[in-house]
């Protein structure tokens, strides 16, 4: 129930209905609130404020038409010109990105500000009142039946001031949220977010060999023989896995798990969410209440997956180095925001795969989450489209040569060497400037030597240049 609500909430707070409609529901109160009082306090207020005057039932219902009519227009027509401008922009950055625009809150309370001046004049507008004829004689009225809202035709007015100015930021704001350095950066301090929350920092020196400092400890020699297969019941990418909850009911009923998926996964009636030992102690309750630790929807999501952010940045920086745009300076403005994920990543305790129950006894193994997987993920995917254009090569060669300056780990350092071997190997096949290739290997032994002497690491740390 905990992984479905943590889901349902994070889906819900980043849809484009929920703040304007919380706006709409707050309006439809306050119209209320708004005419009682002027139902409360009549209109003898006014006489001692000489800039106000009383409106007629015909004037208040004018200015209230007005400004409802105004509204539903505008809000009509500034949306379908975003959803056009933000359709042609996601078609050249990439469709994923268009979450981003969907969750972006100066669009959703701009909505929320035309729709809900909107609603409120609407609901004001129906209390407004004529004076009724007495009866018997034509000549009289009955002056005591009109009702005016001053107050709330005051407060509608004033709305409507409102979302003129609304309006002008949020003319403002649409450019500037669909230019890509924006939206490059929007997704890199998302990302770099994510990092801090998920990942501790890391206190002290790390261990010769970073792969030395996890808990030893194994499965059973007989796990995969008495172990029960959960499998899902529908298809469709993971968005979340409730690790505390399989670890809380791993430790109730004696068992031990094996996670298969990770969020982030395509999975389907076939795929193996994760094994359960020993399989006598798992009845088909236990294994749907399991099963249901793991929720999966129709896309990639950013609530548990920090793969789906990192591919966001790939894949800009892949369709901006495409043959069809050939703009190697946003591929560069992506691989700069990468750097700095990778180096916040570099200088943080990667989790155990390995959890344990209060008695110490191993319970729950997940997928281990490693440096290397995320430098590959950037790295391996971009090497083809990098080594071919000078620029981005030689921003990579120097993003890899940064890294190192601030990554303490051996291993990792020896997983960015790597990717810096395959680099300058790829270039010298792809490229034939000899100038560029001249440049290209002077960067890769920058990167040699930044591998093997750690003075010259300290030193770098402490100037920032190499000699």
């Amino acid at each position: 129930m905990n992984a479905l609500f943590v889901t349902l909430w994070a889906n819900v707070r980043n849809s484009y209905w929920f703040v304007p409609s919380l706006m709409a529901i707050a309006a439809f109160m306050l119209s209320f609130v708004t005419t009682y009082a002027d139902s409360q306090l009549g209109s003898q207020w006014m006489n001692n404020i000489d800039w106000l005057y009383a409106n007629k039932p015909a004037g208040a219902r004018a200015v209230l038409s007005t400004v409802a009519g105004s509204m539903i227009t505008v809000a009509g027509v500034t949306f379908s010109m975003t959803i056009l401008s933000i359709s042609t922009t996601t078609s050249q950055v990439g469709p994923r990105l268009l979450n981003n625009f969907m969750s972006d809150k100066g669009n959703q309370f701009t909505l929320g500000v035309f729709i809900s001046t909107f609603i409120y004049c609407l609901m004001v507008l129906r209390t407004v009142r004529n004076a009724e004829t007495a009866s018997g004689d034509a000549a009289k009225s009955d002056l005591t039946a009109a009702f005016v809202p001053h107050i709330a035709v005051i407060v509608g007015v004033l709305m409507a001031l409102a979302s003129v100015g609304v309006l002008i930021f949020f003319i403002h704001h649409i450019p500037e949220s669909i230019h890509v350095s924006n939206i490059i950066a929007k997704v890199g301090r998302s990302l770099n977010s994510k990092i801090e929350k998920q990942f501790p920092s890391r206190i002290g020196e790390p261990h010769e060999d970073e792969a030395d400092r996890r808990i030893e400890a194994d499965l059973p020699e007989y796990f995969y023989a008495t172990a029960k297969s959960i499998r899902p019941k529908g298809a469709g990418y993971l968005e979340y896995v409730d690790g505390e909850s399989l670890l809380r009911i791993a430790s109730e009923r004696d068992l031990v798990l094996r996670i298969q998926s990770t969020a982030g996964d395509f999975v389907n009636e076939n795929s193996i969410l994760l094994l359960a030992s020993p399989a006598l102690k798992v009845d088909d309750d236990l294994a749907a209440e399991m099963s249901a630790m793991f929720i999966f929807g129709t896309q990639r999501t950013a609530t548990q997956d920090l793969r789906f952010q990192f591919n966001q940045l790939v894949e800009v920086a892949m369709r901006a180095l495409s043959p069809g745009v050939n703009d190697p300076f946003t591929a560069i403005g992506c691989m700069d925001w990468l750097q700095t994920s990778l180096e916040h990543l570099a200088a943080r305790e990667m989790p155990d795969a390995y959890r344990f129950d209060e008695e110490r006894k191993l319970r729950v193994v997940a997928e281990p989450v490693t440096f290397a997987s995320f430098a590959s993920l950037v790295f391996d995917q971009l090497l083809p489209y990098v080594a071919a254009d000078r620029n981005a090569s030689l921003r990579m060669m120097e993003m890899l040569r940064d890294i190192l300056v601030v990554t303490s780990s051996p291993s990792s350092r020896r997983v960015l060497g790597r990717h810096a071997c395959a680099l300058r190997r790829q270039c010298n096949r792809s490229q034939t400037d000899t100038r560029a290739l001249k440049a290209i290997s002077a960067s890769y032994r920058e990167v040699l030597v930044l591998m093997t002497n750690a003075d010259v690491r300290t030193h770098v740390q402490k100037t920032g240049r190499l000699s």
